[in-house]
């Protein structure tokens, strides 16, 4: 596939500019008057200028654009930088042939073993990013963080987008979490609906409170899908639903750091914004520059190897007086951090769901005698 036809370059004003030696711009390959050679790349950054799926979308065109400049302004990070701007991905005759364009380009991405950041564009455009593993044969999980749970059934896209990845057929979702959502802009019934799916939700106040055990969730994803109107309009009011409540721009950061640093996670979108909406300084470009900074530090971090027989991870297995006997964790050497093992039955077609992240708290509610939830709520999808 000739992947430079989806792409426009990126604009002279941006590449243009005088950036600092030790900037992340001249760390980069980028799309300016040629197209960036794959070869050896590990990240992409596209584009996204998409904004027919929403009802407000002054300036959403522009939202890519803004990002980069913020962007190629910081230091560059740690680690050996293998990252292309690929552009802005240029938009179909219609919402859905635009939709065809990120699937296709995904997909080829990820084959290539180089990891998408999708920047800009309304938050309906994560159903791409999704249909993007339609082809891969495994089962996906993917985390969403948004101030609301988008699945209303009647709605614009951008406001039912989280059901129609939930519904597609075929069905390659292994699981949803959605974290941050405020509840009192959630329908409690949606609430009900994930719970008997046995996907995972969490409201920001719950996140705030114990952010670390929050960790595994992350961890536990393929793919990261952000709306911006997650972080609180004091420190992005770029959005065109912003709300004075919800993460903090350092909370943001962290998360996103901790999205970097997970192994198996192979794409990340941050959508919503809207230049219309920002202050005068572009504040919020700036909170989501930073958040893709932080991404990329934490992918250059990364420790595991997720090959859990090998001599990088020490093997707990305890004992319950209940159904399941036995309960097997495993820690890693390098990073410290835990999973655990949970049986299929006789449906093993997707091995690398058996092993699930977890927390040390998890293992020490094992040793007390309980089942963590976290690990029944896995084998009852794997059933």
């Amino acid at each position: 596939m000739e992947i430079q036809q989806f792409f426009e370059p990126i604009p002279e004003y941006i590449t243009s500019q005088k950036y600092s030696s030790n900037s992340f711009f001249n760390y980069i390959h980028y799309f300016g008057d040629t197209f960036p050679d794959l070869k050896g790349l590990q990240i992409a950054i596209v584009g996204l200028t998409e904004k027919r799926g929403i009802l407000k979308n002054d300036s959403i065109e522009r939202g890519a654009s803004e990002i980069r400049e913020k962007l190629y302004h910081l230091k560059k990070g740690n680690g050996l930088y293998k990252i292309a701007d690929l552009g802005d991905l240029k938009n179909g005759d219609t919402l859905e042939d635009t939709l065809k364009a990120i699937y296709s380009v995904g997909e080829f991405l990820i084959k290539k073993q180089i990891l998408p950041v999708f920047l800009g564009g309304s938050h309906d455009l994560d159903l791409g990013q999704y249909l993007s593993y339609q082809r891969l044969d495994k089962l996906v999980s993917m985390l969403t963080i948004d101030a609301k749970i988008d699945m209303e059934e009647d709605g614009t896209p951008s406001e039912r987008h989280s059901q129609d990845i939930i519904l597609h057929q075929p069905n390659f979702l292994f699981n949803y979490s959605h974290l941050a959502y405020q509840s009192f802009l959630t329908d409690i019934d949606l609430i009900g609906v994930l719970e008997k799916l046995h996907f995972d939700h969490v409201r920001v106040g719950n996140l705030r409170s114990n952010f670390q055990e929050v960790e595994p969730l992350i961890r536990n994803a393929d793919l990261l899908s952000f709306d911006i109107c997650a972080i609180q309009s004091a420190d992005a009011p770029g959005a065109a639903d912003a709300q004075p409540f919800g993460l903090t721009g350092e909370e943001a950061c962290q998360i996103c750091r901790f999205a970097g640093m997970n192994e198996k996670l192979s794409s990340i979108g941050i959508y919503g914004y809207q230049p219309y909406f920002d202050d005068n300084r572009n504040k919020t470009a700036t909170i989501i520059a930073t958040m893709v900074w932080y991404f990329i530090e934490g992918f250059f971090e990364r420790k595991d190897s997720l090959s859990f027989k090998s001599s990088d991870y020490i093997k707990y297995t305890v004992s319950l007086d209940s159904q399941p006997s036995v309960l097997i964790f495993y820690k890693s050497i390098r990073s410290d951090k835990w999973w655990m093992e949970v049986p299929q039955g006789d449906q093993k077609k997707f091995d690398r769901t058996t092993i699930i992240p977890c927390s040390y708290q998890d293992y020490q509610m094992a040793q007390s005698g309980e089942i963590p939830e976290r690990w029944i709520n896995a084998q009852l999808k794997l059933f």
